[in-house]
């Protein structure tokens, strides 16, 4: 394991970092929409059309001015019109958005898929499974909206309902805000199990980028709390560390859509200083308790920072014992999972993947377990 200081030096002096980056951008060339030159033919042409609608560099933004940045969302339904494809979101039978309350009963948006029609009157309506999702951003900037995509692909591919959760992000709300939002989703799922009219023993957790740390996050903090585990998660390029001098990081170091100097503003924002990097939550690979963890489904991209940190966390994982199925895919960046596999092939294997492995654990015979009893409410917003 690296020392702080090793750490601390990547990340410090926060203010200094931003400066730098921004001075950079002034007074360097706009960089080629893959500045590695390892994109496939689709993703090279879906990154040319997310240059092409001219967002800044994250890392010289305001948290405020980041999230009004096009995303890869963006870029995808202009990939769409430009191959004449349709835009409209994967239809789902029903889609609702809702309010629940995180930690300390803050309430989060969130939103609700379920894949199933609506039986013929008199039959009744079966229990499905459940995937809580958490999206990605850093811990910073991205919503529901942006993932959108993701959450329908699984609530289509797997047959499960998907309650995908929103979280405080910082720098309004620092670490560990988002992980204890998180938390407090997943135990308010379970608490209303009946009411989602979901199976209790068939529930799931999956996040990418950052929402793939709080994935795993949820499913230790349950297993400290002694409440009932996830069947599996799902891991897409998870945040699994905090060491930058990973072989992955000095190979994609100007990458797109992710970057080195993007992940150190993510940190700048998120954290509270340097010590919040030894913290095992932050640090998963190399400083948390991995036994007694469900399977792990993780998936990595090769043109991605986060590449070699999502591949030691699977060895980790296997050496404590966990059941692990994980694929790295190349030529794809960053943020390709839940594009439409018309644009991009590999996203549509990366959506056959997961799914494939999520239905499987939700075949498996499950633990006996006990639903806590109901508390906080649901409050439909539309």
């Amino acid at each position: 394991m690296q020392s702080l200081s090793r750490r601390a030096s990547l990340f410090l002096p926060f203010g200094l970092a931003a400066t730098l980056a921004a001075c950079a951008t002034e007074t360097m060339p706009t960089t080629p929409p893959d500045p590695t030159g390892r994109a496939d033919p689709q993703m090279r042409a879906l990154l040319e059309s997310l240059a092409q609608l001219g967002g800044k560099p994250i890392e010289t933004l305001t948290p405020a001015e980041a999230r009004r940045q096009p995303t890869m969302a963006d870029a995808v339904k202009a990939r769409q019109r430009a191959l004449n494809l349709r835009t409209d979101p994967r239809e789902i039978a029903q889609v609702r958005d809702l309010q629940i309350p995180g930690a300390g009963a803050f309430p989060l948006e969130a939103r609700l898929y379920n894949p199933a029609p609506t039986p013929p009157r008199g039959q009744p309506i079966p229990r499905l499974p459940l995937i809580v999702y958490y999206h990605g951003g850093g811990f910073v900037i991205a919503d529901l909206d942006t993932y959108d995509a993701s959450a329908r692909t699984l609530a289509a591919d797997t047959g499960a309902m998907v309650l995908a959760v929103h979280y405080r992000q910082g720098p309004e709300n620092r670490f560990p805000t988002a992980h204890d939002d998180a938390y407090a989703a997943y135990v308010w799922a379970l608490q209303n199990a009946g009411q989602l009219n979901i199976d209790l023993s068939r529930v799931a957790v999956v996040g990418e980028s950052a929402g793939g740390n709080l994935a795993i996050n949820v499913a230790m903090m349950a297993r400290e709390a002694r409440q009932p585990l996830p069947v599996a998660m799902g891991l897409i390029y998870p945040v699994a560390g905090t060491d930058m001098t990973t072989q992955s990081y000095r190979e994609n170091a100007m990458a797109k859509p992710l970057n080195a100097a993007m992940m150190r503003w993510f940190v700048q924002h998120y954290t509270n200083g340097p010590t919040d990097l030894r913290d095992p939550r932050l640090n998963v690979a190399e400083g948390a308790e991995l036994r007694g963890l469900p399977k792990a489904i993780i998936v990595t991209a090769e043109i991605d920072p986060l590449r070699s940190e999502g591949q030691l966390l699977a060895q980790k994982l296997q050496v404590a014992g966990v059941q692990v199925s994980a694929e790295d895919f190349p030529g794809v960046t960053h943020e390709f999972f839940g594009a439409d596999p018309a644009v991009l092939s590999k996203a549509g294997d990366a959506q056959r993947f997961v799914a494939g492995e999520l239905r499987t654990a939700f075949l498996a015979p499950a633990a006996a377990v006990v639903a806590p009893q109901p508390r906080g409410r649901r409050v439909p917003r539309g």
